[in-house]
Protein backbone atom coordinates (compact mmCIF):
# COMPACT_ATOMS: atom_id res chain seq x y z
CA UNK A 1 0.00 0.00 0.00
CA UNK A 2 1.13 3.43 -1.10
CA UNK A 3 1.08 5.68 1.89
CA UNK A 4 2.08 8.87 -0.19
CA UNK A 5 -0.80 11.23 -0.91
CA UNK A 6 -3.05 10.02 -3.76
CA UNK A 7 -1.13 10.07 -7.18
CA UNK A 8 2.14 10.02 -5.16
CA UNK A 9 4.26 7.21 -5.46
CA UNK A 10 8.04 6.59 -4.31
CA UNK A 11 9.29 7.29 -7.68
CA UNK A 12 7.56 10.86 -7.56
CA UNK A 13 9.67 11.57 -4.33
CA UNK A 14 12.70 12.52 -6.43
CA UNK A 15 16.00 12.89 -4.86
CA UNK A 16 15.45 14.51 -1.88
CA UNK A 17 17.82 14.81 0.86
CA UNK A 18 17.73 14.01 4.62
CA UNK A 19 14.89 11.87 4.00
CA UNK A 20 16.43 9.15 2.63
CA UNK A 21 15.85 7.39 -0.66
CA UNK A 22 13.85 4.41 -2.18
CA UNK A 23 16.10 3.96 -5.15
CA UNK A 24 19.01 1.42 -5.08
CA UNK A 25 21.09 4.16 -6.38
CA UNK A 26 22.83 5.91 -3.47
CA UNK A 27 21.91 9.42 -3.15
CA UNK A 28 25.06 11.99 -4.64
CA UNK A 29 26.88 14.01 -2.05
CA UNK A 30 25.72 17.17 -0.46
CA UNK A 31 27.77 20.45 -1.91
CA UNK A 32 29.19 22.06 1.04
CA UNK A 33 31.68 24.38 2.12
CA UNK A 34 34.96 23.58 2.36
CA UNK A 35 37.79 24.14 4.83
CA UNK A 36 40.74 24.92 2.81
CA UNK A 37 44.01 24.63 5.13
CA UNK A 38 46.65 27.02 4.90
CA UNK A 39 50.00 26.75 5.88
CA UNK A 40 50.01 27.27 9.28
CA UNK A 41 52.26 30.25 10.67
CA UNK A 42 55.32 29.94 12.25
CA UNK A 43 54.92 29.94 16.38
CA UNK A 44 54.53 34.07 17.30
CA UNK A 45 53.56 35.36 13.95
CA UNK A 46 49.94 34.85 14.20
CA UNK A 47 47.37 37.79 13.41
CA UNK A 48 47.01 37.66 17.22
CA UNK A 49 50.98 36.85 18.14
CA UNK A 50 50.31 32.76 18.13
CA UNK A 51 46.39 32.92 16.72
CA UNK A 52 46.10 30.10 13.85
CA UNK A 53 45.08 31.92 10.58
CA UNK A 54 42.07 31.69 10.21
CA UNK A 55 40.34 29.17 7.29
CA UNK A 56 38.97 30.40 4.51
CA UNK A 57 36.56 28.92 2.86
CA UNK A 58 35.61 27.48 -0.57
CA UNK A 59 32.08 26.13 -1.80
CA UNK A 60 31.79 22.58 -2.41
CA UNK A 61 32.84 23.13 -6.35
CA UNK A 62 36.40 24.48 -5.32
CA UNK A 63 35.47 27.76 -6.20
CA UNK A 64 36.95 30.85 -4.78
CA UNK A 65 34.16 32.77 -4.81
CA UNK A 66 35.06 33.58 -0.78
CA UNK A 67 38.85 33.94 -1.09
CA UNK A 68 38.20 37.71 -1.45
CA UNK A 69 35.68 38.03 1.66
CA UNK A 70 37.66 39.39 4.88
CA UNK A 71 35.66 39.82 7.93
CA UNK A 72 37.55 42.05 9.29
CA UNK A 73 38.17 39.65 12.10
CA UNK A 74 41.82 38.37 11.06
CA UNK A 75 42.71 42.32 11.62
CA UNK A 76 41.31 43.17 14.52
CA UNK A 77 39.14 45.54 12.43
CA UNK A 78 35.18 46.13 13.62
CA UNK A 79 33.14 47.26 11.01
CA UNK A 80 29.44 49.47 11.65
CA UNK A 81 30.82 51.18 15.41
CA UNK A 82 30.99 54.63 15.42
CA UNK A 83 31.28 57.91 13.57
CA UNK A 84 34.26 59.20 11.41
CA UNK A 85 36.99 60.69 13.64
CA UNK A 86 40.66 59.18 14.83
CA UNK A 87 38.92 56.37 16.84
CA UNK A 88 39.54 53.73 13.99
CA UNK A 89 35.67 53.10 13.55
CA UNK A 90 35.12 54.78 10.21
CA UNK A 91 36.95 57.26 7.36
CA UNK A 92 37.79 60.43 9.17
CA UNK A 93 36.38 64.06 8.47
CA UNK A 94 38.95 66.48 6.54
CA UNK A 95 38.97 69.72 9.00
CA UNK A 96 37.25 72.65 7.46
CA UNK A 97 39.72 74.72 5.07
CA UNK A 98 38.46 78.30 6.83
CA UNK A 99 40.86 80.18 4.42
CA UNK A 100 39.27 78.67 1.46
CA UNK A 101 35.77 79.61 3.14
CA UNK A 102 36.82 83.14 3.64
CA UNK A 103 38.27 83.76 -0.11
CA UNK A 104 35.00 82.61 -1.55
CA UNK A 105 33.21 84.27 0.90
CA UNK A 106 34.80 87.54 -0.33
CA UNK A 107 34.97 87.41 -3.65
CA UNK A 108 31.19 86.51 -4.04
CA UNK A 109 30.51 89.78 -1.23
CA UNK A 110 32.89 91.52 -4.36
CA UNK A 111 30.60 90.04 -7.19
CA UNK A 112 27.23 91.23 -5.60
CA UNK A 113 28.34 95.04 -4.43
CA UNK A 114 30.21 95.73 -8.37
CA UNK A 115 26.75 94.17 -10.28
CA UNK A 116 25.16 95.91 -7.94
CA UNK A 117 27.10 99.23 -8.62
CA UNK A 118 26.77 98.88 -12.10
CA UNK A 119 23.00 98.09 -12.05
CA UNK A 120 22.84 100.83 -9.74
CA UNK A 121 24.34 103.12 -12.30
CA UNK A 122 22.85 102.66 -15.08
CA UNK A 123 19.43 102.67 -13.61
CA UNK A 124 20.70 106.21 -12.03
CA UNK A 125 21.50 107.31 -15.66
CA UNK A 126 18.52 106.04 -17.53
CA UNK A 127 16.59 108.26 -15.29
CA UNK A 128 18.18 111.72 -15.83
CA UNK A 129 16.03 114.24 -18.02
CA UNK A 130 18.98 115.57 -20.34
CA UNK A 131 16.34 118.06 -22.46
CA UNK A 132 18.45 121.11 -22.42
CA UNK A 133 21.02 121.26 -25.47
CA UNK A 134 23.86 124.04 -24.92
CA UNK A 135 24.90 123.39 -28.40
CA UNK A 136 22.00 125.57 -29.78
CA UNK A 137 24.06 128.53 -26.84
CA UNK A 138 25.98 131.01 -29.48
CA UNK A 139 28.69 132.93 -29.18
CA UNK A 140 30.12 131.46 -26.03
CA UNK A 141 32.98 132.73 -23.95
CA UNK A 142 35.91 130.70 -23.62
CA UNK A 143 36.41 127.84 -20.98
CA UNK A 144 37.99 128.59 -17.95
CA UNK A 145 39.58 126.92 -15.41
CA UNK A 146 37.25 124.24 -12.86
CA UNK A 147 33.41 123.53 -14.13
CA UNK A 148 30.46 125.95 -13.41
CA UNK A 149 26.78 124.77 -12.63
CA UNK A 150 24.31 126.85 -13.90
CA UNK A 151 21.39 125.90 -10.99
CA UNK A 152 17.79 126.83 -11.65
CA UNK A 153 14.63 126.28 -9.63
CA UNK A 154 11.55 126.97 -11.73
CA UNK A 155 8.00 127.72 -10.37
CA UNK A 156 6.86 124.71 -12.50
CA UNK A 157 3.62 123.12 -11.30
CA UNK A 158 4.11 120.50 -13.51
CA UNK A 159 3.18 116.92 -11.74
CA UNK A 160 1.08 118.69 -9.24
CA UNK A 161 -2.45 118.09 -8.45
CA UNK A 162 -4.85 120.87 -7.67
CA UNK A 163 -4.86 119.91 -4.05
CA UNK A 164 -0.85 119.60 -4.06
CA UNK A 165 -0.83 123.43 -5.18
CA UNK A 166 -3.72 124.24 -2.66
CA UNK A 167 -1.75 122.45 -0.15
CA UNK A 168 1.97 123.98 -1.30
CA UNK A 169 0.70 127.42 -1.48
CA UNK A 170 1.71 127.51 -5.59
CA UNK A 171 -1.04 128.75 -7.43
CA UNK A 172 -1.89 127.66 -10.58
CA UNK A 173 0.02 129.81 -13.37
CA UNK A 174 0.41 128.11 -16.66
CA UNK A 175 4.10 127.91 -17.98
CA UNK A 176 7.22 128.17 -15.72
CA UNK A 177 9.66 131.00 -14.87
CA UNK A 178 12.19 131.02 -12.34
CA UNK A 179 12.41 130.74 -8.93
CA UNK A 180 16.23 131.00 -8.08
CA UNK A 181 19.40 131.20 -10.67
CA UNK A 182 22.58 130.05 -8.79
CA UNK A 183 26.29 129.63 -10.36
CA UNK A 184 27.92 127.21 -8.87
CA UNK A 185 32.17 126.82 -9.19
CA UNK A 186 34.18 123.52 -8.48
CA UNK A 187 37.61 123.80 -8.70
CA UNK A 188 40.82 123.57 -6.63
CA UNK A 189 40.42 126.28 -4.54
CA UNK A 190 37.08 124.93 -2.87
CA UNK A 191 33.67 125.64 -4.24
CA UNK A 192 31.87 128.97 -4.80
CA UNK A 193 28.24 129.35 -4.75
CA UNK A 194 26.68 133.02 -6.29
CA UNK A 195 22.73 133.98 -6.10
CA UNK A 196 22.23 135.72 -9.15
CA UNK A 197 18.60 137.58 -8.22
CA UNK A 198 15.94 136.79 -10.39
CA UNK A 199 15.16 140.47 -10.52
CA UNK A 200 18.73 141.88 -11.83
CA UNK A 201 18.84 143.89 -14.41
CA UNK A 202 20.61 142.45 -17.66
CA UNK A 203 20.48 142.97 -21.57
CA UNK A 204 18.98 140.02 -24.07
CA UNK A 205 21.64 138.97 -26.55
CA UNK A 206 21.69 137.63 -30.07
CA UNK A 207 19.94 134.29 -29.64
CA UNK A 208 18.97 131.19 -31.68
CA UNK A 209 15.39 130.09 -31.07
CA UNK A 210 15.57 126.82 -29.53
CA UNK A 211 12.72 125.65 -31.11
CA UNK A 212 12.78 127.74 -34.61
CA UNK A 213 16.43 127.48 -35.03
CA UNK A 214 15.78 131.46 -36.25
CA UNK A 215 18.59 133.78 -34.50
CA UNK A 216 17.05 137.00 -33.52
CA UNK A 217 19.49 140.31 -33.50
CA UNK A 218 19.72 141.84 -29.81
CA UNK A 219 18.69 145.15 -29.82
CA UNK A 220 20.44 146.43 -26.37
CA UNK A 221 16.71 145.52 -24.49
CA UNK A 222 17.09 145.43 -20.47
CA UNK A 223 14.74 142.90 -18.74
CA UNK A 224 14.73 140.95 -15.77
CA UNK A 225 16.95 138.28 -15.37
CA UNK A 226 13.93 135.87 -15.07
CA UNK A 227 12.29 137.05 -18.33
CA UNK A 228 14.90 135.21 -20.68
CA UNK A 229 13.73 131.85 -19.17
CA UNK A 230 9.87 132.67 -19.64
CA UNK A 231 11.04 133.73 -23.47
CA UNK A 232 13.01 131.05 -24.69
CA UNK A 233 13.71 128.67 -21.86
CA UNK A 234 16.83 127.31 -20.76
CA UNK A 235 19.53 127.62 -23.65
CA UNK A 236 18.64 131.24 -23.64
CA UNK A 237 18.91 131.63 -19.65
CA UNK A 238 22.33 130.38 -20.03
CA UNK A 239 23.07 132.31 -23.44
CA UNK A 240 21.91 135.65 -21.56
CA UNK A 241 23.92 134.64 -18.15
CA UNK A 242 27.43 134.26 -20.18
CA UNK A 243 26.61 137.14 -22.18
CA UNK A 244 26.26 139.38 -19.05
CA UNK A 245 29.00 137.95 -17.37
CA UNK A 246 31.54 136.36 -19.50
CA UNK A 247 31.29 133.12 -17.50
CA UNK A 248 31.62 130.25 -19.33
CA UNK A 249 28.66 127.23 -18.11
CA UNK A 250 29.63 123.73 -18.39
CA UNK A 251 26.29 122.74 -17.15
CA UNK A 252 22.41 123.10 -16.60
CA UNK A 253 20.46 121.61 -13.87
CA UNK A 254 16.58 122.22 -13.22
CA UNK A 255 14.30 121.17 -10.57
CA UNK A 256 10.90 122.42 -10.07
CA UNK A 257 8.50 122.73 -6.81
CA UNK A 258 6.69 119.20 -6.97
CA UNK A 259 10.66 117.45 -7.41
CA UNK A 260 12.35 119.79 -4.52
CA UNK A 261 9.56 119.10 -1.82
CA UNK A 262 9.90 115.29 -3.12
CA UNK A 263 13.45 115.24 -2.57
CA UNK A 264 13.32 116.66 1.12
CA UNK A 265 10.86 114.19 2.04
CA UNK A 266 12.58 111.19 0.44
CA UNK A 267 15.38 112.22 2.26
CA UNK A 268 13.77 112.07 5.53
CA UNK A 269 13.54 116.09 6.00
CA UNK A 270 16.37 118.14 6.44
CA UNK A 271 18.01 119.82 9.68
CA UNK A 272 18.33 123.85 9.47
CA UNK A 273 18.65 126.86 11.34
CA UNK A 274 16.32 129.78 11.01
CA UNK A 275 17.29 132.98 12.04
CA UNK A 276 14.62 134.21 12.94
CA UNK A 277 10.72 133.39 13.22
CA UNK A 278 8.96 133.36 9.75
CA UNK A 279 4.63 133.56 8.66
CA UNK A 280 4.18 134.32 5.32
CA UNK A 281 0.32 133.82 3.58
CA UNK A 282 1.47 134.51 0.21
CA UNK A 283 4.57 131.14 0.66
CA UNK A 284 2.70 129.58 3.60
CA UNK A 285 5.71 129.51 5.99
CA UNK A 286 4.83 129.57 9.48
CA UNK A 287 8.21 128.45 11.14
CA UNK A 288 9.83 129.30 14.22
CA UNK A 289 13.40 130.60 15.00
CA UNK A 290 16.20 128.09 15.70
CA UNK A 291 17.43 124.80 14.81
CA UNK A 292 14.79 121.99 13.12
CA UNK A 293 13.92 119.40 11.11
CA UNK A 294 11.64 120.49 7.58
CA UNK A 295 9.82 118.63 5.72
CA UNK A 296 9.25 118.88 2.01
CA UNK A 297 5.82 121.41 2.09
CA UNK A 298 8.19 123.41 5.25
CA UNK A 299 11.10 123.61 2.73
CA UNK A 300 9.54 124.75 -0.43
CA UNK A 301 7.81 127.64 1.77
CA UNK A 302 10.76 128.30 3.61
CA UNK A 303 12.91 129.14 -0.04
CA UNK A 304 10.22 130.67 -1.70
CA UNK A 305 9.70 133.25 1.46
CA UNK A 306 10.78 137.07 0.64
CA UNK A 307 7.84 139.33 1.59
CA UNK A 308 8.58 138.34 5.27
CA UNK A 309 12.25 139.56 4.96
CA UNK A 310 13.74 142.33 5.49
CA UNK A 311 15.82 141.94 2.42
CA UNK A 312 13.05 140.57 0.54
CA UNK A 313 14.88 138.51 -2.42
CA UNK A 314 18.20 138.95 -1.23
CA UNK A 315 17.76 137.97 2.12
CA UNK A 316 15.68 135.24 -0.01
CA UNK A 317 18.50 133.85 -1.97
CA UNK A 318 20.75 133.70 1.18
CA UNK A 319 18.16 131.24 2.41
CA UNK A 320 18.18 129.66 -0.49
CA UNK A 321 21.68 129.34 -0.81
CA UNK A 322 22.12 128.06 3.32
CA UNK A 323 18.95 125.60 2.83
CA UNK A 324 20.47 124.04 -0.90
CA UNK A 325 23.93 123.68 1.05
CA UNK A 326 22.34 121.29 4.02
CA UNK A 327 19.90 119.47 1.68
CA UNK A 328 23.44 118.14 -0.04
CA UNK A 329 24.70 117.85 3.13
CA UNK A 330 21.91 115.39 4.53
CA UNK A 331 22.00 113.23 0.87
CA UNK A 332 25.47 112.50 1.17
CA UNK A 333 25.23 111.42 5.28
CA UNK A 334 26.08 107.94 5.77
CA UNK A 335 22.05 107.17 6.70
CA UNK A 336 21.71 108.05 3.57
CA UNK A 337 24.09 106.61 0.89
CA UNK A 338 24.24 103.12 3.06
CA UNK A 339 20.97 102.88 3.41
CA UNK A 340 19.49 101.43 0.49
CA UNK A 341 15.84 101.77 1.64
CA UNK A 342 16.50 105.75 1.71
CA UNK A 343 19.34 106.06 -0.84
CA UNK A 344 16.78 104.32 -3.71
CA UNK A 345 13.83 106.20 -2.79
CA UNK A 346 16.11 109.67 -2.87
CA UNK A 347 18.15 109.38 -5.77
CA UNK A 348 14.41 108.28 -7.47
CA UNK A 349 12.61 111.45 -6.31
CA UNK A 350 15.55 113.35 -7.32
CA UNK A 351 16.69 112.24 -10.60
CA UNK A 352 12.95 112.10 -12.18
CA UNK A 353 12.79 115.37 -11.40
CA UNK A 354 15.77 117.20 -12.50
CA UNK A 355 16.19 118.68 -16.03
CA UNK A 356 19.76 118.58 -16.91
CA UNK A 357 21.80 119.38 -20.20
CA UNK A 358 22.07 116.43 -22.74
CA UNK A 359 26.53 116.44 -21.69
CA UNK A 360 25.22 115.81 -18.01
CA UNK A 361 26.80 112.86 -16.56
CA UNK A 362 25.92 110.95 -12.75
CA UNK A 363 29.63 111.94 -12.01
CA UNK A 364 29.31 115.69 -12.78
CA UNK A 365 25.89 115.42 -10.84
CA UNK A 366 27.81 113.64 -7.62
CA UNK A 367 30.62 116.56 -7.94
CA UNK A 368 27.95 119.43 -7.81
CA UNK A 369 25.90 118.24 -5.01
CA UNK A 370 29.80 117.15 -2.62
CA UNK A 371 30.63 120.64 -3.86
CA UNK A 372 27.62 122.28 -2.51
CA UNK A 373 27.85 120.44 0.86
CA UNK A 374 31.19 121.59 0.88
CA UNK A 375 29.82 125.00 0.41
CA UNK A 376 27.78 124.65 4.02
CA UNK A 377 30.94 122.52 5.34
CA UNK A 378 32.60 125.61 5.30
CA UNK A 379 35.03 124.79 2.53
CA UNK A 380 33.64 127.27 -0.12
CA UNK A 381 32.21 130.34 -0.18
CA UNK A 382 28.21 131.28 -0.57
CA UNK A 383 27.49 134.55 -1.52
CA UNK A 384 24.84 137.26 -3.75
CA UNK A 385 26.23 138.84 -7.08
CA UNK A 386 27.99 142.06 -6.33
CA UNK A 387 25.19 145.20 -6.52
CA UNK A 388 25.68 148.66 -7.11
CA UNK A 389 21.78 149.59 -6.53
CA UNK A 390 18.35 149.71 -8.52
CA UNK A 391 16.69 151.01 -11.68
CA UNK A 392 13.24 151.02 -12.33
CA UNK A 393 12.91 147.48 -10.04
CA UNK A 394 15.95 146.10 -11.36
CA UNK A 395 18.94 145.45 -9.18
CA UNK A 396 22.48 146.63 -11.30
CA UNK A 397 25.44 144.43 -11.03
CA UNK A 398 28.66 146.44 -10.14
CA UNK A 399 30.28 145.90 -13.16
CA UNK A 400 33.86 146.20 -11.51
CA UNK A 401 33.44 143.29 -9.71
CA UNK A 402 31.37 141.30 -11.17
CA UNK A 403 34.47 141.92 -13.81
CA UNK A 404 36.80 140.67 -10.57
CA UNK A 405 34.84 137.97 -9.74
CA UNK A 406 34.58 136.14 -13.20
CA UNK A 407 38.62 136.48 -13.48
CA UNK A 408 38.42 134.73 -10.00
CA UNK A 409 36.05 132.17 -11.42
CA UNK A 410 37.76 131.67 -14.63
CA UNK A 411 41.26 131.35 -12.93
CA UNK A 412 40.32 128.96 -10.41
CA UNK A 413 41.45 131.42 -8.10
CA UNK A 414 40.57 132.00 -4.20
CA UNK A 415 37.10 134.36 -4.24
CA UNK A 416 38.16 137.74 -2.78
CA UNK A 417 35.20 139.69 -3.83
CA UNK A 418 32.03 139.88 -1.50
CA UNK A 419 28.45 139.88 -2.88
CA UNK A 420 25.49 141.71 -0.99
Amino acid sequence: MNDWPEAWSDDNRGRRYGRGSASAQPESPRVMRQVRRGQPAPPGQGAYGGVPQQPQYVDGHGSGGYDDYDSGYNTGQVYGGGRGGGDGYGPQRPAPDWRRRIKWTAITLVTVLFVTTVATYFWADSKLNREVDLSKVIERPEKGEGTNYLIVGSDSREGLSDEDKKRLRTGSSEGKRTDSVMILHTGDNGPTLISLPRDSNVEIPTFKGSESGKTYQGTGRQVKLNAAYAEDGPELLVRTVEFNTGLHIDHYVEIGFAGFANIVDAVGGVEIDIPQDIKDTKSGADLKKGKQTLNGEEALAFVRTRYALAGSDLDRTKNQQKFLSALANQVATPGTVLNPFRLYPTMGAGLDSLIVDKEMGLFDLADMFWSMKGVSGGEGTSMNMPLAGSSGGNLLWDKDKVKQLVNQLNNDEKVTVTGD
